[in-house]
């Protein structure tokens, strides 16, 4: 027994009394129409998905496709799509799925805001906002990451050269046509500064500017508007002033300063607006009488209501003392007229003086011509 190989036991008959049914092997005939049948209805599917898209293709803008287009009621309870793992999971035929967006709306972002940086500021960073053009448009005052330290301090150089029209971008000296070529106006030197030329429209050169700083220094806005009294239009309008714009000097966020060219405000402000120095001079003086007054009168104002505030307190501690009233200035509690005895003038925090009884407490605010 130990010598015999194993050998694979026979298969078992059924017996009588068993209700399994014999396996039956498929004819090659049957396999061959198994086949061709589901050739048939896969043919048939991509025919009717096909006619479905043809049909929403061909549809208007803002038209509607027909209800039998999109229906699930006549689908046959027998197909079977191979898209749908779990028929009654996912609701079994979904054509809907085929539907394509409208050409006006199929470029859009689609952002996964579980995966974005919250900035806690509103905005979106560049890495998560690879479309936004605004976000990676490089920033100028930013040195390159393919650029060298040595190539970022040249390119800065060339475009403040640029700029200023200086160096190799400052406009050529014409030899054979000498009449086109312009010219100092004070001493007719050819090296003017073509950036004030650009801007003023004033042909000056370096050496004029510091010899002549009564007619070529520059005015602030503020100068303008206070020694000049030009206003606000007057001084934004290009073609009335020209400027030229600078980093403001006292804060880099501030707004650029916008410098004028004095002989040219001087020009409009004497010859068009007040007519001549002296007019100006008198006006000037007329505002000076102006504010001055209005500041008498607001000194005026504020002490006839300082008066008011004090004989209402006089009044109310006459009544506190137990008297049946008096005159204002009398003396509260003795019967007698109180004299002030004056302290020595205290500034407040509105500049004026202040001056305290020393007896009764009362202030007084003197003003100094």
């Amino acid at each position: 027994m130990a010598g015999e190989r194993p050998s694979t036991p026979p298969p078992q008959l059924a017996s009588a009394h068993s209700t399994v049914p014999p396996k039956s092997s498929l004819t090659p005939e049957q396999v061959k129409r198994i086949e061709i049948n589901r050739l048939k209805a896969k043919a048939l599917r991509d025919q009717r998905e096909a006619e479905v898209r043809k049909q929403s293709r061909n549809l208007a803008a803002g038209q509607k496709r027909a209800h039998s287009a999109i229906s699930t009621s006549n689908v046959p309870t027998a197909l079977r799509d191979g898209r749908s793992k779990d028929p009654g999971k996912n609701g079994g035929f979904r054509p809907l799925d085929d539907i394509q967006p409208a050409r006006n709306f199929a470029k859009f972002v689609e952002y996964d805001f579980s995966k974005m940086t919250d900035t806690k500021g509103g905005f979106l960073t560049a890495e998560d906002d690879p479309h936004n053009k605004t976000l990676h448009q490089p920033n100028p005052e930013e040195k390159p990451a393919h650029m060298t330290l040595e190539e970022w301090q040249r390119h800065q150089l060339l475009r403040s050269f640029r700029e200023r029209r200086e160096g190799p971008f400052e406009p050529g000296i014409r030899a054979l046509k000498k009449e086109e070529n312009k010219a100092c106006r004070e001493c007719g030197s050819l090296e003017i500064d073509f950036k004030w030329e650009e801007i003023f429209g004033c042909a000056i050169c370096n050496a004029c500017k510091d010899k002549f700083p009564d007619r070529y220094s520059l005015l602030t806005k503020t100068e303008a508007r206070e020694d000049y009294l030009l206003t606000d239009p007057e001084l934004k309008d290009e073609e009335l002033l020209p400027h030229l714009e600078r980093p403001n000097p006292h804060k880099a966020t501030f707004h650029n300063m916008m410098l004028f060219l004095r002989y040219q405000v001087e020009d409009y402000a004497f010859g068009k607006k007040w007519g001549s120095a002296e007019a100006l001079d008198e006006e000037f003086s007329r505002r000076e009488k102006e504010k001055k007054k209005r500041k008498e009168d607001k000194f005026k104002s504020k002490l006839q209501e300082l008066k008011k505030k004090t004989r209402v307190d006089a009044y109310r501690r006459s009544r506190k003392g137990g008297g049946g009233g008096g005159e204002f200035g009398d003396e509260i509690g003795r019967g007698g007229k109180h004299t002030h005895t004056w302290g020595r003038a205290v500034e407040n925090d509105e500049g004026m003086g202040v001056k305290t009884c020393v007896e009764c407490g009362m202030e007084v605010e003197e003003l100094e011509f």
